[in-house]
């Protein structure tokens, strides 16, 4: 068994081009996607597009949410942004989406957590605005009833792998088009992959066991900076030039 897992697209067509590019050029024809797929300022219609032309286990995203369970007002400035750029096709379509599913039995899927789509989990925020590795007795709390040898959560843009004590291994991609980012919540903070490249990862089952190959892939992302800029994302666009937040 062997598939690619994706995750935390925003919107970001060129990172997804690469990406599935090079899946192809690694013989996989099975990709899960994570979510949070087209929210942000670039370019939300092809990319959605892209990714809806796919015979794949898609999840809805935290950011995807917001774009179908709220008014217009009451969106933040990147669901506004991308609402205007999805036809009602599209809307349609995430509202068939799950928050979480299950791959061929063996490998459980969710955007953040089991329980929602908003609560890091590999990753926690101090109240000084340090991001560190959570502690493995919360990592596996979180991890409770779930039967599966693999699990595969996004969000936080973080590649990460953590084995708990039972042999189950949780997985984290890594974010295709959104390397760094600023939030305020539980406390403000930033994330920083310190390099532009699209993340994903491979899984493999080998005798039982899982192998995971973290991939960065280059890609033409100052065009995508180029973008962000105009749009009037200034710290996006140098996240997105950089994998830094300045």
């Amino acid at each position: 068994m062997r598939f690619a897992a994706i995750a935390d697209i925003h919107g970001n067509h060129l990172a997804l081009e690469a990406v599935l590019s090079d899946i192809r050029a690694q013989g996989i024809s099975d990709i899960v996607d994570l979510g949070d797929m087209v929210s942000g300022p670039l370019d939300a219609r092809p990319t959605i597009d892209m990714l809806m032309q796919l015979d794949t286990v898609h999840l809805l995203g935290n950011h995807d949410r917001y774009l179908i369970d709220r008014p217009h007002e009451k969106m933040g400035s990147w669901e506004r942004r991308t609402c205007t750029q999805l036809e009602p096709r599209h809307f349609d379509w995430l509202r068939t989406l799950p928050a979480t599913a299950i791959y061929r039995d063996r490998v459980f899927l969710c955007h953040a957590t089991p329980q929602d789509d908003e609560t890091y989990w590999l990753d926690t925020v101090l109240p000084g605005g340090e991001v560190v590795m959570s502690s493995l007795e919360a990592i596996e709390a979180r991890a409770a009833g779930l039967t599966q040898s693999l699990i595969l959560c996004a969000h936080t843009h973080t590649a990460r792998a953590v084995r708990l004590r039972d042999g189950r291994l949780i997985v984290n991609p890594g974010a295709v088009g959104s390397p760094s980012y600023r939030a305020g919540k539980p406390h403000p903070h930033v994330v920083e992959a310190g390099s532009p490249d699209a993340r994903y990862a491979i899984l493999e089952q080998v005798d039982g066991a899982w192998d995971v190959t973290f991939r960065h892939i280059p890609y033409d992302h100052e065009t995508m900076a180029a973008l962000a800029r105009q749009n009037g994302e200034a710290e996006l666009a140098s996240a997105l030039a950089t994998g830094w937040i300045r």
